[in-house]
């Protein structure tokens, strides 16, 4: 146990004897200083005694399209930990097609009295759903944060990654390398972020190469609808993919695999998420990676405003990606030296 103390004393940069008070409830102790001795337990890994434990302030939910794809449970990690920090509970909440719905779990959600909720990736990002399913919990008073996706006419917060500027990174990676037959596989194209990268590779391309006709296909947000949008554009010629998701990007790559072709030698791969593995696969994957941590903390953060009753802002929130350069990137024709080291870039932010 005095191990223990000296561990803790040592991470909160007070006595062995002011551990202790706290440990045992003694008074005697500024409330700065117990607040130390409590994060240096939790930094180090030691549970707090039942008595010490923080009563949760409320019950957030978290609603996610599903957990297949790596970057959901990266959204839902780095929510549940900054509402954790501010004292709330996250319930998470997948709504898969086939099991309970979007709908569904608001519902429920409400029944359980929650303070409010993000909505990930939901219906909100589906131009052809009805948006009048926000505005009516708006209306109820709920506050609700809506994350990768807009509709207009919601008076609720907004948080999105700027996929324009996330194409513009791609294809001027791959310009730069060399390539001008350039394809974008990306998912349904009535989802909002869909529209979005699709109106920024043209410009992006139009920018870059001069290219207005350019080869684009729409499938589905998975490895096989990857590998299947893939196999079109490598019919039309590309030397380059441009995908919507680093799980299409995967698929992608199995594609070209499937015709025999050297990934980056015979075609280059971007994906995006930059999801937690990919800089592990074969080849390790370069990608645009969503600011996801400093995104799922402006979400909590506009929902705590709009809990305690101050208006956040309206205006939607875009968070700058980053080009992730790996080993699926490489010059035309030109197969990269397996020992190379390229630093990533960023986009800088007006």
């Amino acid at each position: 146990m005095r191990a223990r103390l000296a561990d803790i004393a040592a991470q909160a940069g007070v006595s062995e004897a002011t551990v202790s008070r706290v440990l045992n409830g003694k008074p005697g102790v500024s409330p700065a200083t117990r607040q130390a001795v409590l994060t240096a337990l939790d930094v180090l890994g030691y549970e707090r005694p039942s008595r010490l434990r923080r009563r949760s302030a409320g019950l957030v939910g978290l609603i996610l399209p599903e957990l297949d794809n790596p970057i959901f449970p990266a959204f839902a990690q780095a929510i549940e930990t900054t509402l954790a920090q501010h004292g709330y509970t996250a319930v998470l909440c997948t709504s898969r097609p086939g099991s309970v719905g979007e709908d569904e779990y608001t519902e429920l959600l409400l029944e359980r009295g929650v303070s409010g909720i993000v909505f990930v990736s939901g219906l909100h990002s589906d131009s052809s759903a009805d948006p009048a399913r926000y505005q009516r919990l708006v209306e109820r008073g709920l506050p609700i944060v809506l994350i990768n996706g807009y509709v207009e006419g919601v008076d609720a917060p907004f948080i999105s990654t700027d996929e324009e500027a996330a194409m513009e990174l791609a294809v001027a990676h791959l310009a730069a390398l060399g390539h001008t037959r350039i394809g974008l596989a990306v998912g349904p194209e009535r989802y909002v972020p869909t529209k979005r990268k699709i109106s920024g590779f043209r410009r992006a391309m139009a920018a870059q190469t001069g290219a207005e006709d350019v080869p684009i296909e729409c499938s589905l947000f998975s490895v096989e609808g990857g590998a299947a949008a893939a196999g079109r554009l490598l019919d039309q010629g590309v030397t380059a993919i441009v995908c919507g998701s680093d799980l299409m990007a995967l698929g992608a790559i199995r594609a070209a695999r499937q015709r025999d072709l050297d990934v980056p030698r015979d075609v280059s791969v971007v994906g995006f998420d930059d999801s937690p593995l990919v800089a592990f696969t074969d080849p390790p994957l370069t990608t645009v990676r969503q600011a996801v941590t400093a995104m799922g903390q402006a979400a909590v953060q506009a929902l705590l405003d709009e809990i305690g009753g101050a208006r956040a802002s309206r205006s939607e929130f875009l968070f700058c990606p980053e080009l992730v350069v790996r080993g699926s990137t490489g010059a035309v024709g030109d197969r990269p030296d397996a020992d190379r080291v390229t630093l990533p870039h960023q986009l800088a932010v007006d």
